[in-house]
């Protein structure tokens, strides 16, 4: 074509003398959590059974900043609809968040899809059959089940909401994170030596204790 026989010239020639265009990498997706964290919440469902047989589905929506639990109620016949509900009661007051992770589960269907957009949340979705994007909520939802629901009966819906109302209250107020500095989700003032003595609190039906100082 430019009068040169490709035989006469080796490909390492031509590859040397070549301009590369150098596109920068694309952002992964550790980094568009942290850029984002702040606007970002995960929901998810996961099932518990009761001692009747009965499956239950428990609904979370988990803000990312300090891995707080903003809502959660639990239901027998989860809809599109309900779910939205729970939205609005997680985000009173237009505190909407800017982005929603969520899975490809098929009750987020289309009315969903639609309802959330006219709230003005953008929906992000994970990959398919992929739990690692959605990690924090993962994550959450293995706690609850190792320091709570594997060791408590649930009898029904009200139960399951009061051990999990309990586990939360315990989880949000006294249960440190290595990545919040080994500090609770409420920021927990220092007490010193000479505001007592160290008592253990029952909370969780003592599954759990809250150790503090108090007066002896």
């Amino acid at each position: 074509m430019l009068g040169v026989d490709r035989r006469d010239v080796a490909e390492s020639s031509v590859s040397k003398h070549m301009v590369h265009c150098h596109k920068p990498p694309s952002q992964t997706w550790r980094t568009f959590l942290e850029n984002h964290v702040q606007q970002l919440v995960s929901i998810d469902f996961f099932t518990v059974p009761t001692i009747h047989f009965q499956v239950l589905y428990v609904f979370l929506v988990l803000a990312h900043d300090r891995r707080r639990i903003l809502h959660f109620n639990v239901t027998a016949h989860p809809t599109a609809e309900w779910i939205v509900q729970q939205l609005r009661e997680a985000f009173p007051f237009a505190e909407l968040p800017h982005y929603l992770l969520r899975d490809r589960d098929a009750i987020f269907g289309h009315d969903f899809q639609e309802q959330v957009r006219d709230m003005g949340i953008c929906e992000v979705l994970s990959a398919p059959r992929a739990p690692w994007p959605r990690a924090y909520i993962e994550r959450v939802i293995g706690s609850i089940r190792r320091e709570c629901l594997d060791h408590v009966i649930v009898f029904h819906e009200g139960s399951l909401r009061r051990t999990l109302q309990s586990y939360f209250e315990y989880y949000h107020q006294s249960r440190t994170h290595l990545s919040l500095g080994k500090d609770a989700h409420e920021p927990r003032a220092i007490q010193l030596p000479e505001m007592g003595t160290v008592v253990a609190v029952p909370q969780v039906g003592g599954l759990h204790h809250r150790y503090e100082r108090r007066p002896a």
